[in-house]
C-alpha cells in the first residue's frame, strides 16, 4: 500500500478547516490542519509535507505572506491558495495555484491537489542518467 500524501491545510475558520479536512481525508489524504499563519509555519518545519492548502484572508498572515515563508524553507513544496479573487487583487501570488473558494467545486479542488501532490523531484521516469565516471588514481604506480 502506497503511503499517504501529507497536505498541510491552513484556514482560520475552523467549520471550513473541517470541511477541507473531511474531504481530503476521506480521498485518501493525510492532513495536518492549522489555524493561523504562525501554527503552520511550525508544523511546516517539523513534517515533511507533500502539499499546502492555505485560505487567503486570514489575520495576523495572508494565506499569500504565509506562502512566501513557506518558499523560503521548502521551495519545491507545491502550495496552493483558496480566496476571493477580488479580495486577492490580481497581482502575482507566491502560489504554485490559486483557486476562487466559492467557485471551486470539491471535484475540482480534489483534482488540483491530485496533480500538485504527485508531481515527481529530480528526473523523470525513463529519462537517461549521465554514468558516474570511475574514480581515477590520484597517481599512478611507477613500474
Amino acid at each position: 500500500m502506497r503511503p499517504k500524501k501529507i497536505i498541510l491545510c491552513v484556514d482560520d475558520n475552523e467549520n471550513e478547516l473541517s470541511v477541507l479536512t473531511f474531504l481530503l481525508n476521506t480521498n485518501g489524504y493525510r492532513v495536518v490542519p492549522a489555524t493561523s499563519g504562525q501554527e503552520a509555519i511550525g508544523i511546516f518545519a517539523e513534517t515533511a509535507v507533500d502539499l499546502v492548502l492555505s485560505d487567503f484572508a486570514m489575520p495576523q498572515m495572508t494565506g499569500d505572506q504565509l506562502v512566501r515563508s513557506l518558499k523560503q524553507i521548502a521551495a519545491h513544496i507545491p502550495m496552493i491558495l483558496l480566496g476571493d479573487p477580488q479580495k486577492m487583487g490580481d497581482h502575482l501570488h507566491a502560489a504554485d495555484a490559486v483557486l476562487a473558494k466559492k467557485n471551486c467545486s470539491a471535484e475540482e479542488l480534489l483534482s488540483r491537489v491530485k496533480l500538485m501532490s504527485a508531481r515527481k523531484r529530480g528526473p523523470r521516469k525513463g529519462s537517461t542518467r549521465l554514468a558516474r565516471p570511475e574514480p581515477q588514481p590520484a597517481f599512478a604506480a611507477a613500474s
